[in-house]
């Protein structure tokens, strides 16, 4: 005979977040007629004591989020100067003055505008969507308490090079039909998040120095696997800042084919390519200091890959 009581079954709160994403402000400096843009996707989540809005419907507790987008363009007013400063101000404005705000993360993607040069110099106020590799900036703080963690990073930074490159004994079993190659072109696009152990840092500075030691280790050494060379510029980023702890990469390996032109009579020393854009190889990992602790629950939340 079956029972037609139910127990009832209890259901609690886990870890939640809300707020405003996509906040789109573009910040126009103007020094006399020489104008300067910076461009900031921001997002905006609050976490703390929300807890009856869940269970009970009571707002009392709940920023808005129309405020907190409002919040974005108000402090853009005071200017950016980089978007890890931007978000350490804005996320702490939030903690000061919500008491029952313990924390939050607030991340910003930047996008990069240069100067259309006219007579061959740069124009006061005309530009164009650029950046050296066309990668797009990234930044996300994190705070919990008293404790504010920055990650930084880029997207999209696109290399290749031509030479110095090869792959070779890999395993091979009855499904293997890659030719080994000592020359071949590496390319990829990098992704790269970068984890400070201080917010005491000139993070434009700071910016520029990885995205130059990445470029730098990238160029100056012989690839043979992209493994190799994504550890190599993770190593070099490590060693060149002690402000660092740990980086993250993901790496597609953009497979460019020497094309066969003997059906047409013609030879082809690695200088005509078939770029293939899917399927690739993804070639993603974490380095980090020796002797670092856990730091799965600063990384917890922010997009991210292994």
């Amino acid at each position: 005979m079956t029972s037609n009581v139910q127990s009832e079954t209890k259901v609690v709160l886990g870890d939640n977040q809300y707020g405003k994403a996509e906040n789109h402000v573009v910040r126009v400096t103007k020094n006399g007629d020489r104008h300067s843009i910076e461009d900031l996707t921001v997002v905006s989540q609050l976490h703390g004591d929300f807890d009856s809005a869940y269970y009970d419907g009571n707002n009392e507790h709940v920023v808005a989020t129309d405020t907190q987008k409002n919040t974005v363009f108000a402090f853009a007013k005071d200017g950016i100067g980089s978007p890890e400063d931007f978000l350490l101000r804005l996320g702490q404005h939030f903690v000061d003055d919500f008491d029952w705000v313990s924390g939050g993360r607030w991340g910003a993607r930047q996008v990069t505008w240069e100067r259309i040069a006219v007579n061959g110099e740069g124009h006061d106020h005309s530009f164009f969507r650029g950046g050296s590799g066309g990668e797009t900036r990234t930044a996300i703080v994190k705070i919990d308490g008293g404790q504010h963690h920055v990650v930084a990073g880029l997207e999209d930074l696109s290399v290749l090079k031509t030479t110095e490159s090869g792959f070779v004994g890999y395993p091979r079993d009855q499904y293997t039909t890659l030719p080994e190659t000592t020359d071949r072109i590496l390319a990829t696009s990098v992704t790269a998040r970068w984890l400070y152990n201080t917010t005491d840092v000139d993070f434009n500075a700071t910016y520029e120095s990885v995205k130059r030691v990445m470029l730098e280790t990238f160029t100056n050494h012989y690839s043979r696997a992209l493994q190799e060379t994504q550890y190599l510029m993770g190593k070099a980023v490590i060693e060149a800042h002690p402000e660092i702890d740990e980086i993250k990469f993901s790496m597609p390996n953009l497979h460019h084919f020497v094309v066969d032109l003997e059906p047409f009579g013609l030879e082809n020393p690695n200088e005509v390519f078939w770029a293939a854009h899917s399927p690739y190889g993804l070639i993603e990992g974490t380095l980090r200091r020796d002797g670092l602790g856990d730091t799965d629950a600063i990384w917890k939340g922010i997009p991210a890959f292994v």
